[in-house]
């Protein structure tokens, strides 16, 4: 089945730079969607980031302030938003006991007032032009279970989530719809930023009794395009009658679906 709905729309990513946001992108582009692709400043200096025929590439903070103005520019070259995927987040792996407030502030605001930010945003574009839309939050697995040593950000994470299901139930009266795909173990900076040595992926995929994390059941880590693919159906026409949904894309990693 070919996914429909993204020829000729313009589609915004956050996040964009990363390996899930640049799969993200890529995928759009294929699929014949235009895109505003944005990034932290420094994140842009990558040489993939280039303005093209139907992508432009912003700087982008989000937790800084909400991208009106960005989302504005975007339609008046290429139409209407239609499609969003925000995709930016931060990582967070202290205990909470030993954690400073500004890691609290910092993660927080990433993945929680971030997503306020851009799908407020987001939104506000598509209720004005009335044609409806779809938007997608990259959350995480972490929203939904308990994680040693990551409290800060499995919390920002059931904010980002809980955040996205009420938007889409405020938005759903204007045709716009608004899920969640909750990654797990993913092949990304992100992710190796973790591992001490070449074992980290055997490690992660056998899980860890001590710690009181499952290992995967698929017996392997997804990949950015994995995260992509689920993340383009829940914007395609297929979709069209999903909305407030939570994905979870971690080869069974948490036991639920």
């Amino acid at each position: 089945m070919e996914l429909t709905g993204f020829r000729d729309r313009l589609a915004m990513v956050t996040g964009a730079a990363g390996g899930i946001g640049q799969a993200i992108v890529a995928a759009l582009l294929d699929a014949g969607a235009s895109v505003l692709a944005t990034d932290l400043p420094e994140a842009l200096a990558a040489p993939d980031c280039r303005d093209g025929d139907r992508v432009i590439w912003r700087p982008l903070d989000v937790a800084s302030a909400p991208p009106d103005a960005l989302i504005a520019e975007a339609e008046a070259r290429f139409g209407p938003l239609m499609l969003g995927a925000h995709a930016a987040g931060a990582l967070s792996t202290l205990p909470l006991l030993d954690a400073p407030a500004e890691e609290w502030e910092f993660v927080m605001g990433t993945n929680a007032r971030g997503v306020f930010n851009v799908t407020a945003a987001m939104g506000r574009a598509m209720r004005a032009h009335g044609r409806g839309g779809a938007i997608t939050v990259v959350s995480s697995n972490a929203a939904g279970i308990p994680r040693m040593n990551m409290g800060i950000y499995a919390a920002s994470k059931a904010a980002a989530t809980m955040l996205t299901r009420c938007l889409g139930l405020e938005l759903a009266g204007h045709g716009i719809r608004c899920n969640i795909v909750a990654p797990g173990s993913t092949l990304t900076g992100m992710q190796t930023g973790m591992w001490a040595d070449d074992q980290g992926a055997a490690r992660v995929i056998a899980g860890d009794g001590p710690s009181f994390r499952t290992g995967i059941p698929l017996g392997k880590l997804a990949t950015p395009q994995d995260i992509a693919a689920s993340v383009m159906y829940l914007l395609s026409e297929q979709a069209g009658h999903v909305t407030m949904a939570d994905i979870y894309v971690d080869g069974g990693a948490t036991l639920r679906g």
